[in-house]
C-alpha cells in the first residue's frame, strides 16, 4: 500500500496486542498436543479467523486513511456500508482521487447531489434502476450512478471473483481511484486499491 501522512501508531499497537494474543493461543496449543485426546481442528479455524479479523481491522484504518485527503465523507461513506452490509445489498462506490477516470468509465446517470448515507443507500436499494452499476464520488460530491467499470481478470487463490469485485479490481488497476464494494451474497465489505481487495472489519 502507498503511504499517506497518517499517524499509523494506534493501529499498530491494537494488532500487536491481537497478535501476541495469537501467538499464545498457539502456544497453548503446542502445550496441549502432548495430551492425545487433543483435536487441533478446531484452534486452526480460530487462529485463521483471528489473523483475518487482524487484517480486516488494519484494512479499515487504512481506507480511513486513504480516503480523508479527497472528501470529508468518510462517516457517510461507513454508515452507507456498514447499512448496505448489514441488509447484504450488492454496492460498488468509487471515490476519485488524483487521476481521471473519464477514459475508464462507461458513463451513467448523471447525480450531481451533495453525498449523503441517505442517498447513497437508495440508490443501492434492491430494484432500484441505477443499483446494478457503480456510483462516482468526487470529493463531497455524488457525481453520477449506474457508471460501468473495466472488469479485471485477476482471480484470488482458487476463488472466482463476482462482477463488483472484477470491476473494483480493474478499475483500480487502471487508475488511483479508490473503491468500496459490498458482496450481495455475503454481506462482506471489502475495498480495492491498486488492483488489490481488502477486507473491511467495520468502517465506523
Amino acid at each position: 500500500m502507498e503511504q499517506q501522512d497518517c499517524d499509523f501508531s494506534p493501529m499498530k499497537l491494537q494488532v500487536k496486542e491481537n497478535l501476541r494474543q495469537i501467538v499464545q493461543k498457539m502456544n497453548q496449543s503446542i502445550q496441549s498436543m502432548d495430551n492425545e485426546d487433543y483435536c487441533l481442528l478446531g484452534t486452526f479455524e480460530q487462529i485463521k479467523e483471528r489473523f483475518a479479523w487482524v487484517e480486516s481491522q488494519a484494512a479499515s484504518f487504512y481506507l480511513m486513511c486513504y480516503l480523508s485527503p479527497y472528501t470529508d465523507k468518510f462517516i457517510d461513506l461507513s454508515v452507507t456500508v456498514k447499512n448496505l452490509s448489514e441488509r447484504r445489498q450488492g454496492a460498488l462506490i468509487v471515490i476519485q482521487r488524483e487521476d481521471s477516470l473519464a477514459n475508464l468509465l462507461t458513463p451513467g446517470t448523471p447525480i450531481g447531489a451533495a453525498l449523503t448515507s441517505p442517498l447513497l443507500e437508495s440508490i443501492f436499494f434492491t430494484g432500484s434502476p441505477l443499483h446494478d452499476g457503480a456510483v462516482l464520488i468526487q470529493s463531497n460530491q455524488i457525481v453520477s450512478a449506474a457508471n460501468v467499470l473495466p472488469l479485471s481478470n485477476a482471480r484470488i487463490g482458487e476463488k472466482k471473483l463476482g462482477t463488483r469485485h472484477r470491476a473494483a479490481i480493474g478499475l483500480t488497476e487502471r487508475s488511483d481511484a479508490l473503491v468500496l464494494v459490498v458482496s450481495e451474497e455475503t454481506g462482506k465489505a471489502s475495498f480495492a486499491l491498486n488492483g488489490r481487495l481488502y477486507p473491511i472489519h467495520s468502517v465506523e
